[in-house]
């Protein structure tokens, strides 16, 4: 599982996705800059795995983090983004 987390795509959508940004294909691949078959290829690894679920919201398919554990890492990686040392040895 933290393995097909681990690529930097795939990390980045989870970023996304937990942000509540971009929760849609269309809008994530609009946000990563990415085309809509890489996009929807990584969500598939990660719905595969039991990350993320998707349900249909009016005409687009909303992706969120399914897994708890998951969830957390991504929240801590966002929180350590976000604070004034990050980047920081």
């Amino acid at each position: 599982m933290l393995k097909a987390c681990g690529h930097p795509l795939r990390l980045r959508i989870l970023c996304a996705i937990e942000k509540g940004e971009q929760t849609c294909v269309s809008e994530l691949w609009n946000c990563l800059e990415q085309s809509q078959p890489v996009i929807s290829q990584h969500l598939a690894v990660l719905k595969s795995k039991g990350i993320v679920r998707s349900r249909v919201a009016g005409n687009r398919r909303v992706y969120s983090i399914a897994n708890p554990f998951i969830r957390q890492l991504v929240r801590g990686f966002l929180r350590e983004a976000g604070s004034p040392r990050a980047g920081v040895n």
